[in-house]
């Protein structure tokens, strides 16, 4: 008889038990169920659970009315918050402050605001910092002299199965197809580090309770599995990056789409925000034409071709000197400015691209040139302007120094 009745008592422990996780569970992602038994399919459901959330906590230990709680979410249809506070209702995020008929305050659960906020960080880098904080917890747990060897057994299973999931999607995205493998790029951050984490704790683990071997043995086994899988994926991920290693790069047949479908302001503002290279330095024509003359050659200098037999009159008059440069940009620089001391280069080059074109290079030249009491001010924005020319025009001054 006493048998049949701790039977019982355990079974109806059991249950018990059961039910206090599964209502953890469901107060938890109350925020993420359409209903008791779907997960929701449109962002907007969430953004309703979060608004609640956000205000209750807000609204302090008296909690809210149902016609508080409509004001607060009175941009959405009031179908759509009838729904959300029927789910809420439901799972336990919301519940009434105290449990008796014709209620009509309630608060929020803390559970549901912690687990909206796990997911907001799992949707971050899939996982990454998750996994970082169990492992600090577990090394905290294993140092704890009140953890039992069942404790540390029932952790280091639960991260060898996390471990053996994870490197079994690693392997199915290095499988996959590219595209795939470069939105899920943040689950291989900080690889070195979770490895060493770990093989840390599986060492505290082991030194502490020498009778928990088989258990090491399979997490270690899962750490080096996912090691492996994470490594293979980031070279992978390294080799379809090209000589630039530029993780973020799209595959050709984006651009070549995205070049035939954009409309004209789209295409323009491609380069909005852009940063261009600074101009070269100035540099003297003889330093140049030396530098050319000392530099090393690939090939063996060709032989001079035979003079010829009629007399050699010797070099034209005009020769390009640095002088008739240096008076040639003075002229151009003193006819922008007219007289005037500062010129918006915007005003300059209004005017058709080929004869722009050269004027900015003129300018250019008058304001690197050492000689030359002029210079390029430039600002740091960039206006883009689809129907000018030219189309991307950063604000900027040519004046006299």
């Amino acid at each position: 008889m006493s048998t049949a009745s701790e039977n019982a008592a355990a079974s109806l422990d059991d249950v018990l038990v059961g039910e206090a996780v599964l209502g953890v569970y469901r107060q938890m992602f109350a925020a993420l169920a359409r209903d008791s038994g779907a997960v929701v399919d449109d962002p907007e459901l969430v953004d309703v659970a979060e608004t609640l959330l956000a205000a209750f906590a807000d609204a302090g230990e008296d909690g809210l009315s149902r016609e508080q709680m409509r004001y607060v979410c009175r941009r959405y249809p009031s179908e759509v918050f009838e729904n959300r506070l029927r789910v809420l209702k439901g799972l336990g995020a919301v519940r009434e402050v105290f449990p008796k008929p014709n209620q009509l305050r309630y608060r929020a659960s803390f559970t549901s605001v912690v687990g909206l906020m796990f997911v907001r960080r799992m949707m971050l880098d899939g996982g990454q910092s998750e996994m970082h904080r169990l492992l600090a917890l577990e090394q905290l747990n294993v140092a704890d002299p009140r953890m039992t060897p069942e404790q540390a057994r029932d952790g280091a299973e639960g991260l060898a199965r996390a471990f053996r999931l994870w490197s079994v999607e690693l392997v199915t995205l290095t499988n996959g197809t590219i595209e795939e493998l470069r939105e899920q790029a943040p689950k291989l951050w900080g690889t070195e580090e979770i490895l060493l984490r770990a093989e840390r704790l599986h060492g505290a683990i082991l030194r502490r309770w020498p009778q928990l071997d088989r258990t090491c043995t399979d997490l270690r086994a899962a750490i080096y599995a996912y090691g492996d899988a994470s490594r293979r994926a980031a070279a992978r991920l390294t080799d379809s990056a090209g000589t630039t290693r530029n993780l973020t790069l799209l595959p050709p047949e984006t651009w070549r789409t995205f070049a035939r479908t954009a409309g004209r302001e789209e295409l323009a503002a491609v380069l909005d925000g852009f940063v261009f290279d600074a101009a070269a330095p100035w540099h003297e024509p003889s330093a140049v034409v030396t530098a050319v003359e000392d530099g090393p050659r690939a090939t063996p200098p060709r032989p001079a071709p035979p003079r010829p037999s009629v007399p050699d009159t010797g070099l034209s008059d005009d020769t390009g000197s640095d002088v008739t440069a240096m008076e040639r940009l003075r002229a151009m620089a003193e006819e922008v400015l007219r007289g005037r001391d500062r010129v918006a280069v915007h005003d300059v080059l209004a005017q058709d691209w080929v004869t722009a074109r050269r004027t900015l290079a003129d300018l250019s030249s008058a304001h690197l040139h050492p000689e030359l009491p002029y210079r390029l001010v430039w600002s740091d924005g960039l206006d883009v302007r689809p129907d000018g020319a030219p189309t991307w025009v950063t604000p900027g001054w040519f004046e006299r120094t």
